[in-house]
């Protein structure tokens, strides 16, 4: 079982939710959070199974993850 950082965002009218990690494009949607993160799972797999092994290959990797949120004046 490989582990995976999803970031998950709520949006008016759902949520979406992407893996951190991958080579290409991941990406999962719902109505719910739950949803979103079922989607993307579904996606992850579907994903290594089209394009192997190689889509994990990334260096350095990703050891956190980290939201922050900062004010800048436009």
């Amino acid at each position: 079982m490989k582990q995976f950082k999803i970031i998950v965002e709520k949006h008016p009218d759902g949520y979406v939710a992407y893996p951190l990690g991958l080579k290409g494009v991941v990406v999962g949607q719902g109505d719910t959070y739950e949803d979103a993160l079922s989607d993307v799972k579904s996606a992850i797999r579907f994903h290594m199974e089209s394009f192997g092994e190689a889509v994990l290959d990334i260096e350095p990797p990703i050891l956190e993850a980290f939201i922050a949120e900062a004010g800048i004046e436009v």
